[in-house]
């Protein structure tokens, strides 16, 4: 068991290592040398860059060390090992990958925008689902969800509206710098929302059938799903029946439409996705400073032991 815990951390590891790799070469190659000002603290240490000619490595870290001191007093002592693991990654990477003199060859800033946030999008995503943080406004992002029920993208998003639109206060800088980083933003974070909530996502299922019974049977013993059965009449035959209301994850979708297919052929089946769903086998509402410890530990699992 010792093994494959070991095994499972170094894994661990090597992810954040390829999702900070990820998302620094977007950085590199595609936004800092184009001028593209995006979100997060590296596109706040990109603004200090374009402005005094101080290097995004040296802001990058000073301003990550600051926000770990501020994370590890809220979140405690296991915040930190995770995250200072990807904060030194991004500082050494930052600093040593424009060696290479990696530089995209796109003369299209928009394109530039585009594969710069789609690419640290997804290497964000792998950072958060390996449990760590690659700092600066991960760290916020985290402490506000510890308190909140929001999402990662959207505490980016107020976040880099405030970095990006501070472009157009350097000389030289049009309203076209800032659109170009607001389309480098919007890019980030819908990537990282739809990899880290891909998996969350729920349906609303009505079914409608005379083997109600078998069904609603088969679905909690099957997939152990909740079923509540509603009076219904078929208005066209006059017939009394029972509707089905279930509400189970989108990946469950089609192996549950597949199993009452095979219970009832003639069964009327409608979907609806859901943008959120609360209670048990789904996700608890987040309100206040009181958590349970449930929830506590979730959230540390998320930033890394």
């Amino acid at each position: 068991m010792r093994k494959k815990s070991f095994a499972k951390e170094i894994l661990s590891y090597l992810l954040l290592f390829v999702g900070m790799l990820l998302y620094t070469f977007s950085w590199v190659y595609f936004l800092i040398p184009n001028e593209i000002a995006g979100g997060g603290l590296t596109g706040f240490a990109s603004v200090i860059y374009y402005a005094t000619g101080l290097r995004v490595p040296y802001t990058y870290f000073g301003v990550n060390l600051m926000l770990l001191v501020v994370g590890t007093i809220i979140m405690g002592k296991g915040f930190g090992f995770k995250t200072i693991f990807c904060v030194i990654c991004g500082t050494l990477m930052l600093e040593f990958l424009p060696m290479l003199e990696l530089v995209s060859t796109i003369q299209d800033s928009l394109l530039n925008a585009l594969l710069g946030g789609t690419i640290s999008g997804v290497g964000i995503s792998i950072v958060f689902l390996s449990g760590g943080s690659s700092g600066g406004t991960d760290i916020i992002a985290i402490i506000i969800s510890k308190y909140r029920e929001t999402s990662p993208g959207r505490v980016f998003l107020v976040c880099d509206l405030i970095i990006i639109g501070s472009v157009i206060l350097l000389p030289g800088k049009t309203l076209e710098n800032v659109i170009y980083g607001y389309i480098q933003m919007v890019s980030f974070s819908y990537i990282l929302d739809t990899i880290l909530t891909g998996n969350k996502q729920s349906v609303q299922i009505l079914i409608l059938s005379f083997k109600y019974e078998e069904i609603a049977d088969m679905i909690n013993r099957d997939f152990g799903r909740g079923v509540t059965a509603l009076n219904s009449i078929g208005w066209y035959s006059k017939q009394e029946s029972k509707m089905l209301v279930v509400v189970a994850r989108k990946s469950q979708l089609q192996p549950i439409a597949r199993a009452i297919k095979e219970v009832d052929e003639n069964a009327f089946i409608t979907v609806t996705q859901t943008s959120s769903v609360y209670g048990r086998g789904f996700e608890q509402i987040k309100s206040g400073f009181k958590k349970k410890n449930n929830e506590y530990k979730k959230q540390k699992d998320l930033i890394g032991n």
